[in-house]
């Protein structure tokens, strides 16, 4: 029988695709007790994501190997697309309830999350925030940026430490005057199993579909799935491949959004360059992207980390990512993607023109693909999570 000795709780809105595999190996740790409460919903019923504008729920288990309690939330408008969209009165009194020796919890910008930041820290809970924000498409002077800074310096004072996922968001708390030493890595992951085995099995049903998709053998095939959403600029990529000089590269385009009906009509324009598929759930991932030779993410602003990235290389696959995206300086190098300037107005285009020019070149690097996204394998998370909480509580 596990005799754990410490108590971790995790406060976080709903059950997030790429953290449930890092809760279940926290739980199944002989050394550690974890509960995890959810402050928006705990899956199962559809709920309306507001950037793919559907209601959907997720087609792979995402409450099960880990204790759980949904914390009864009393907002109008619950979701994570405002700051009132998680109020839950009873949040602290029931994380208090269940004894945590220190909690983890998951973004402030929400009532109930900044209200138990708060706290905790009277509390003498120590406390680790998460989050992935940074400064790569924010400036940094003006009454906005002066308000923000002298906010945010007063709330990041409250948490024991934080868990930064890569440089970017480093740099953003040391930005607001943290203390290095109060900054443990803790690098966003996939379970990156789940999206490289069985790879002949899920490459062959990816090259029938590219084939039902009218799809040549020689054509290279660019990639984009995500949410059709202005920041994320499919249809800037969408314009930037038309003006290809090559004719065999060809644009699938995957998922949903308020851009849905213009991405539609630029399809209908050049039908023969682009394939527009519905939103398609988790468990049909690891086929999606095995449909592309290279995975775009052209993002302009508020991409904090780009895990697609993570996924499109766990797959095999090498990618092409604008330097606003979160995990640039981090999970993309040249051995298997590029990052291109989005400052630069034909960057894109001369990337896109130099990569789909060799296709032998983008097959090497998606070899290296596949070695890198191990880096970002959820075993490292957890290996450098239980280093910040060994750290924090030593403390």
């Amino acid at each position: 029988m596990k005799n754990p000795s410490r108590r971790l709780a995790l406060i976080v809105s709903h059950p997030i695709q790429y953290y449930v595999p890092l809760y279940r190996c926290l739980a199944s740790r002989g050394d550690l007790e974890i509960k995890v409460f959810f402050t928006w919903h705990a899956g199962g019923a559809p709920v309306v994501d507001h950037g793919f504008r559907t209601s959907f729920a997720w087609d792979i288990p995402m409450t099960c190997g880990y204790d759980f309690e949904l914390v009864n939330n009393t907002s109008r408008d619950p979701g994570t697309h405002r700051f009132l969209g998680l109020r839950n009165p009873t949040l602290v009194q029931r994380v208090i309830a269940w004894r945590p020796d220190l909690a983890i919890i998951h973004g402030w910008a929400w009532l109930s999350h900044l209200r138990a930041l708060y706290a905790f820290g009277r509390l003498n809970i120590p406390t680790l925030l998460r989050g992935d924000s940074h400064l790569l498409d924010e400036s940094l002077v003006g009454p906005r940026w002066l308000a923000k800074k002298a906010l945010l310096t007063r709330i990041f004072s409250w948490p024991a430490g934080f868990l930064t996922v890569g440089s970017a968001n480093r740099a953003y708390y040391k930005a607001f005057g943290v203390d290095p030493m109060r900054l443990h890595y803790c690098p966003h992951s996939i379970d990156v199993g789940r999206f490289a085995e069985p790879a002949g099995a899920l490459e062959r049903e990816a090259g029938e579909w590219r084939h039902r998709l009218g799809i040549d053998a020689q054509d290279i095939v660019l990639l984009y799935a995500g949410k059709f959403e202005p920041k994320k600029c499919p249809v800037r990529l969408m314009r930037s491949v038309i003006k290809l000089q090559n004719p065999r590269v060809v644009l699938v385009i995957v998922g949903g959004g308020e851009l849905q009906g213009e991405i539609n009509a630029l399809a209908a324009v050049a039908p023969a360059r682009f394939r527009v598929l519905s939103f398609q759930n988790q468990s049909r991932m690891p086929v999606v992207y095995r449909l592309g030779d290279l995975f775009v993410l052209p993002s302009s602003h508020g991409e904090t980390w780009g895990l697609a990235i993570n996924e499109a290389l766990a797959c095999g696959r090498p990618v092409l990512v604008s330097d606003r995206v979160g995990c640039a300086p981090d999970v993309v190098d040249p051995s298997c993607g590029h990052v291109f300037s989005w400052a630069k107005p034909r960057s894109l285009e001369d990337a896109l023109t130099e990569m789909t020019a060799d296709r032998r070149g983008l097959a090497v690097m998606g070899g290296a693909a596949s070695e890198r996204a191990w880096s970002f394998d959820v075993a490292r998370t957890e290996e450098t999570l239980i280093g910040a909480i060994e750290q924090v509580c030593a403390a």
